[in-house]
């Protein structure tokens, strides 16, 4: 991945045969149509962004902090995200007793004494029976102690209870626990910016670059829970939207799937969604929370990998306001509007896609960076460039490729090869950045690429799992029994109302 990826992706020109393509979020494609001027492609992708992330070590956590970001391990007393400080260490450690030596437990608490160790945890249950048939207990603690003692402690501890075990320490990067933390999430990658970019069709227009960190710093002001911020486009703005929107509206029938066109048609009828105006987010927002719970997020531009994935776990899309130059209608090395809201947004409001975006954000809390790369290649294929299976006919769903004339046209004719979508397969495909995509995976329905993704999930190494609890709009980590027991008591209840709902029909 590279330094910028979040998920977006500009829209292209009807004639296309060798667009560009520029780093961002979740996918950044662009092409040059005949109106614009040639611009030089970028060897950029989602792909590198993680391999950025992963590679940039200190210097990136730094970079993240003085943004309001905090990147890197972060110690949270309720999980297993640890790490040393101020010449302490926390430790979980295991232990059983057995029936005849339960005041082995009260000599415990000497030796915590001892080495002025914290408790932060304690729990107790029934272990195996002793040979006498007494019955032994193990407890799992979490506790602080002086680095320095850690050993001596467990040797220690040794002593006077049976069978200790220490487990290690998990670092991994912090996450979100709270949709309110979403306002950490804001490590931006300026590097396509118009300031910073001279390729960007807007470098040499100060009034364009004045007006895009215009609407840029209202995405910079927002606090989550406010309602996203009203923009007064002008004429020229609202003419660039409507060359882009002709064009594509008028391929969609064909190429799209079932579920983009739905949500297209219902975001014209009740989100303001037309060519002679550029919809606002509150008003988007407000409509996709009603059909799937997802809301939008104002953001002033590329997101790293991590902070876009991890917004998508709290059913959060981050979104452009500004719009790309006039100059270059169908050209943008940059997400904007006409990628987010004509690509992504009809998408969401489909409930099944909603799911299946929000079980990519979800797995990426707390993953590592390698599996992050691996998660960002996943949405790309999928989110970006995806295609799908629907009555004996391949269609597109990728926001990549609906927000793309030219790329949307190929990948659904007879020259691109096509793959079965396997997340573990998916992973690890070579993404190609200067072209169109050599090879696009197809998925039999979303229903069994959201399968596919839990399976895979599944398999991604932490000391812990995560659930969205849409109550409270915030994730549980479950890393102790008793919070997966919780979980299990409500789902039980869950279970006992969809059973009185069937018993009425029986």
């Amino acid at each position: 991945m590279e330094p910028p990826r979040t998920g977006y992706l500009s829209a292209a020109a009807p004639v296309a045969p060798h667009p560009t393509r520029g780093g961002c979020g979740g996918a950044m494609k662009t092409e040059g149509g005949p109106q614009a001027a040639p611009f030089a492609g970028r060897k950029r992708s989602l792909i590198e962004d993680a391999r950025r992330e992963r590679g940039s070590g200190p210097a990136a956590s730094s970079a993240g902090s003085s943004a309001g970001s905090s990147a890197g391990p972060s110690r949270h007393a309720d999980g297993f995200v640890f790490e040393e400080k101020g010449g302490r260490v926390a430790i979980d450690v295991l232990f059983a007793l057995s029936g005849e030596k339960h005041a082995g437990f009260f000599n415990t608490g000497e030796i915590f004494e001892t080495f002025e160790a914290k408790l932060l945890h304690v729990e107790s249950r029934p272990g195996r029976k002793s040979k006498n048939g007494a019955a032994d207990l193990e407890f799992f603690m979490r506790c602080e102690v002086h680095s320095s003692d850690r050993d001596v402690f467990i040797n220690s501890l040794k002593r006077v209870v049976d069978d200790v075990r220490s487990v290690p320490e998990e670092k991994v990067p912090w996450f979100p626990r709270q949709i309110k933390d979403l306002d950490r999430c804001n490590m931006l990658i300026t590097k396509f910016d118009p300031d910073m970019d001279r390729d960007h069709p807007g470098h040499g227009d100060p009034e364009y670059r004045k007006r895009r960190a215009f609407i840029s710093e209202l995405a910079v002001a927002y606090k989550q829970g406010e309602p996203p911020p009203t923009v007064e486009y002008t004429a020229e703005e609202v003419s660039t939207w409507r060359h882009v929107y002709r064009q594509l509206r008028g391929i969609y029938p064909g190429l799209a799937c079932r579920q983009f066109l739905d949500g297209l048609q219902q975001l014209e009828e009740e989100a303001g969604y037309a060519e002679d105006r550029i919809p606002q987010l509150r008003e988007v927002s407000a409509f996709l929370k009603g059909k799937t719970g997802f809301q939008l997020r104002p953001v002033a531009g590329l997101l790293s990998a991590r902070d876009f994935l991890c917004s998508l776990a709290f059913r959060v899309f981050q979104c452009t306001q500004y719009i790309r130059h006039p100059a270059a209608p169908m050209h943008s090395p940059e997400p904007d509007c006409c990628h987010e809201l004509l690509g992504h947004i009809p998408m969401l409001a489909d409930k099944e896609f909603a799911q299946f975006s929000q079980e990519i954000g979800l797995a990426s809390l707390g993953a590592s960076d390698e599996d992050i790369e691996k998660l960002s290649t996943l949405y790309w294929f999928t989110v970006e460039f995806g295609l799908c299976k629907q009555n004996g006919a391949v269609k597109a769903y990728g926001a990549g490729l609906l927000s793309s004339y030219g790329e949307l046209v190929y990948a659904l004719s007879n020259e691109p090869a096509y793959k079965p979508f396997n997340p573990e397969e998916t992973a690890t495909q070579p993404y190609q950045d200067q072209t169109y995509q050599p090879v696009y995976f197809v998925s039999e329905s979303f229903e069994d690429a959201k399968t596919k993704m839990r399976r895979y999930s599944a398999t991604i190494k932490r000391p812990f799992a995560v659930r969205y609890d849409p109550f409270t709009c915030s994730v549980e980590v479950l890393d102790q029994p008793g919070k997966i027991q919780s979980s299990l008591s409500q789902m039980r209840e869950d279970l006992k109302t969809l059973q009185s709902a069937l018993e009425r029909f029986g």
